[in-house]
């Protein structure tokens, strides 16, 4: 709470967490937030090298209010988040060496009203190899083009979800620039969190998967295989092959021995 700090102080915070939320209320003076994530071993750290750069999100609450928020890297400030921000992820990475910190300074108010500067967010390593992102600092091109087979054959065995299934219905959000895609699924291969739940036709489970409005995702016949990633609590899109392809993909690395992980294909 701002109530306890001195007018004008820098409160210095570390967040050590690959995951969570802040909430500052009625803001005064400035919080410093280190960004210091206790992030797992990557392939890179085991070879005795080090990852290649660090990823952080960051998604403000809707009721964001009293506060801006600025990226500090190597002492320079970049604002990220103005007084009441539009309820979108800002994603930015860094190089292991460099010095990056999160600066939230409060703003001047006339009155002493209830204000909360609010957000969630995310730190990890190596980020995985197709983050779909609705984030202008990641590459457009990565997150819309089409996965190539190898890329399908890892989505697979390291998404967070797998779902065999077809599309619904397909709505677009011009605010949030994001496109819902409304999936009716056949069968689930993985799920971490019940993102896909009993209440489709014939009793099937349903749910919904985001990608960046500018992929121009439209709804289309068949049978896809659905895999990506939870993103603040989201389904986002990775690889989304038609069941038939990757059926074929997955034939032929097994034949030559190159399939990453066991599926089950039928």
């Amino acid at each position: 709470s701002g109530l306890s700090q001195e007018a004008g102080s820098v409160e210095q915070l570390s967040l050590h967490c690959a995951e969570g939320s802040l909430e500052w209320l009625y803001p005064t003076g400035a919080l410093r937030l280190r960004l210091a994530p206790r992030l797992p071993p990557t392939s890179a750290a085991v070879k005795g090298g080090s990852p290649p750069h660090v990823t952080a999100c960051i998604k403000p609450t809707g009721t964001f209010r009293g506060a801006q928020l600025y990226l500090e890297r190597e002492g320079v400030l970049e604002l990220l988040l103005p007084e009441a921000p539009r309820p979108r992820a800002r994603c930015f990475s860094w190089l292991p060496q460099e010095k990056v910190a999160l600066f939230l300074q409060a703003t001047p108010h006339p009155d002493i009203s209830r204000r909360i500067a609010a957000f969630r967010y995310e730190l990890r390593g190596d980020w995985l190899a197709r983050p779909a992102l609705p984030a202008a600092t990641l590459s457009a091109e990565g997150a819309c083009r089409p996965c190539n087979d190898t890329e399908i054959l890892m989505a697979i065995c390291t998404s967070d979800f797998v779902i065999r299934g077809s599309i619904r219905s397909v709505s677009n959000d011009a605010e949030l620039q994001e496109s819902i895609i409304g999936v009716s699924a056949t069968r689930i291969h993985r799920q971490k969190f019940p993102l896909f739940q009993a209440g489709g036709r014939a009793g099937r489970p349903v749910g919904s998967i985001r990608t960046p409005l500018r992929c121009g995702v439209k709804p289309g016949p068949g049978t896809f295989l659905f895999t990506g990633w939870l993103h603040f609590g989201e389904a986002w899109l990775s690889c989304a092959p038609r069941y038939r392809d990757f059926q074929r993909i997955y034939e032929g690395a097994r034949r030559t021995r190159q399939n990453p992980c066991e599926f089950p294909v039928d």
